[in-house]
Formats: C-alpha cells, structure tokens, sequence
C-alpha cells in the first residue's frame, strides 16, 4: 500500500467529515475526559448492536471475496468480531454498569439503522470493491481516533482504557489491511468503478460522525 494509493485520495475526498469527527465534542471529550458518562453508556450500547450487524457483514463479504486469502481473512474478522471483540465489549459495559441484559435489550436508534442497513445493503449487493470501501472507514476512523487521543492521554481511566484498544498496534495493521485491499482492488477498475468506491466510503464516512452525534445527542431508539 502507498501513500499515493486511491485510499489516500478517498481520504482526501471525505477529509471534511473526518476532520469534523476528530473535532466532535463526543470524541474530543473523550480524549479529555470530560464527556458525560451518560454519554458514552449510549454509545455503548448502540456500538454492541452495531457489532452484531459488524460481524454479518464481514460473513457476507467473505462470501463474494475475489480470491480464498481474502475471504479466510474476512471469516477471521466476522469470528474475531462475534468472539472476541463483543467479549470485550462486554467487559467494557461493564465497567460502565451496563449489564449484558442491558445489553441484549436495547433497541437500535435511526442513526444505528441507518448505518448497520447501509453496510449490509452494500456487502449484499454492490462489487466487492465497493463493499470493501465502505468496510475502510470504521477500521481507519476508529485507528485515526485512538492515536490521536492517545497522544493526548484522557484523565479518566476508563476513558483510556478504551483510547489504548483503538490506538493498539493490531488495530493499525487492520486498517493497514483494508487500505491495502481497497487500493490493489481499485487498481483495476475504470472511473465509473472508481467512482462507486468513493461513494461508499464517503457515505460510510458520513455516518462514523453521525454515530457519535447521535450519542453526543442521546437519540433515541426507534
């Protein structure tokens, strides 16, 4: 992967949304240990529906994946997610005295639908190239987000406890990943192609800063 490469300039083309993401009170709140707990317990909870819907889109791009290395590691990520990433978040919950029955009750707001239907219309229906693309902005938004907040080293423990499992190598080398994949995947398609990808990934974009508004706003489930 290259600097140069096109998921550079899908960076480029979402930088707006991605700067306002960085400079959102729920994220900056965050790093500065300022954000309402209650705040934060919504975010939780609606980042563990998102999770399960996470991990069916990365059963269903396996299942479209161009070649075997590619779909083994998508089934990775769909195992990893059901396994071990909703393990931790539950212990995260926790911590935050959200109980997994909590957990497990909670309904999803428009903005999760919103976001979880998008990904999953995408991996069940478009070229993988462009599944792909929209996958991009969770891994390389959520790993921008914790090295940038870990440099900044929140007050509040909790608050850095999950800074640090974002800011982690092994979450970089995942984004690290998927940028490499969008850009071999892109290097054999024409404009149109090209086009499509962009799309995605500033539509999936668009909705990482509308996740974390709708819990800086407390929205409401459906």
């Amino acid at each position: 992967m290259s600097e140069a490469g096109f998921s550079r300039e899908l960076r480029t083309a979402a930088d707006a949304l991605w700067q306002a993401q960085h400079e959102h009170p729920f994220v900056t709140g965050i790093g500065d240990g300022s954000l309402d707990p209650d705040r934060f317990r919504h975010f939780i909870r609606q980042d563990y529906l998102y999770l399960v819907d996470y991990g069916r889109v990365f059963a269903l791009a396996a299942g479209r994946a161009p070649r075997l290395d590619i779909a083994r590691r998508l089934v990775e990520l769909a195992h990893e997610t059901f396994e071990t990433e909703m393990a931790l978040h539950r212990e995260l919950a926790a911590g935050w005295g959200v109980g997994v029955d909590e957990l497990e009750r909670e309904r999803p707001t428009p903005t999760t639908l919103a976001y979880t239907g998008f990904l999953l219309r995408t991996a069940a229906l478009d070229d993988f190239a462009v599944v792909a693309s929209a996958l991009l902005p969770c891994m390389w938004g959520y790993s921008e987000v914790g090295q940038r907040l870990a440099s900044a080293s929140s007050p509040d423990g909790r608050y850095a406890g999950w800074i640090a499992s974002y800011a982690a190598p092994e979450f970089a080398a995942l984004a690290v990943w998927c940028r490499g994949l969008v850009d071999e995947l892109a290097a054999g398609l024409s404009d149109p192609g090209r086009a499509a990808m962009q799309k995605a990934f500033v539509e999936a974009s668009r909705l990482e800063l509308a996740f974390w508004d709708a819990s800086w706003r407390l929205e409401r489930p459906t």
